[in-house]
């Protein structure tokens, strides 16, 4: 099992963790949200933590969910702006995400999947394939992974079930001088079933997804009801050679063996897989674990 970190970062830095709460630089931000992992003492003080915090999140009482988007709001100090933008340059990929303050939390983006989004630039580049590589990104969100995909050459299919995400994907890819990925509006489920039914095939899938989630129909997802399901499908989709695979949970209590088991079950061809945490290090020395993964 492997502990992977962030290697590339210039514009984000996790500062400090400790009493459910991070505080995290994004740019020239630092931003102060829950995080329930961070069950530990704080390296810094209150006093130090109150005076960098730029916009501090506070939680609705009574509006912590299971999925880990707590509602509530954030207080913000007059120099911090509702948008900005930030960076992430990994060889020849240059990427540009918009960041916002939403009522969830989070701001757009997830930094320790920058690991992810490494192994995806490289295993495409370095595909040896007579047509250009075809990737499947589920639960895609605000797009990093179709972005990393669509930067190394591959023709990119994105998936969530929420318009509006959708919408923030399209402004970070024409932010990253990027252009043609297929955007569809659809329940995760219903949109591999229609694909396999098509006879369509990938040379690498994505799937991040959530612990509980709704389709834009109001379809509901449990990652442990209809992961196995979404597994089945997805075997069916990629090609059997020349093909990569990539699977993050956040759910927590999944053990990065649950990942590593599902990839053996549906994939079993797969000889080696590589599956751990991703990780985020502080100054203090400490790692705060924010997913699991596997990987081939």
């Amino acid at each position: 099992m492997k502990l992977l970190y962030p290697q590339h970062w210039n514009d984000y830095e996790l500062i400090d963790s400790g009493g459910y709460e991070k505080l995290e630089r994004f740019g020239k931000y630092i931003l102060r949200r829950p995080e329930p992992q961070a069950v530990w003492n704080k390296s810094l003080s209150e006093t130090e933590w109150t005076a960098l915090a730029h916009a501090t999140f506070r939680r609705e009482k009574g509006k912590q969910n299971n999925d880990g988007n707590d509602r509530g709001e954030w207080l913000l100090k007059p120099s911090m702006p509702q948008q900005w933008f930030i960076h992430y340059r990994y060889k020849q990929m240059k990427l540009c995400f918009r960041l916002g303050l939403t009522s969830f939390k989070h701001v757009g983006i997830f930094p320790e999947q920058s690991e992810n989004w490494d192994f995806i630039y490289d295993t495409i580049t370095g595909m040896n394939v007579e047509e250009t590589p075809k990737v499947l990104n589920l639960f895609a969100y605000t797009g990093g992974a179709s972005l990393a995909a669509k930067a190394a050459g591959a023709d990119v299919t994105h998936v969530d079930a929420v318009r509006q995400v959708i919408a923030w994907s399209r402004e970070n890819m024409e932010q990253s001088g990027l252009k043609d990925i297929r955007w569809v509006v659809e329940d995760a489920l219903k949109f591999v079933g229609r694909e396999v039914r098509r006879g369509k095939k990938y040379h690498g899938i994505i799937l991040d997804p959530p612990a509980y989630g709704r389709g834009p129909e109001g379809e509901k997802w449990v990652l442990e009801e209809h992961i196995a399901g979404l597994m089945q499908s997805c075997s069916q989709l990629l090609y059997s050679s020349g093909n990569f695979l990539v699977l993050n949970l956040y759910a927590m209590g999944f053990s990065a063996l649950v990942a590593d088991n599902l990839i053996k079950s549906y994939f079993p061809y797969v000889k080696e897989t590589a599956f751990g945490e991703l990780c985020v290090s502080e100054p203090s020395g400490r790692s705060l674990p924010l997913s699991v993964f596997c990987r081939f």
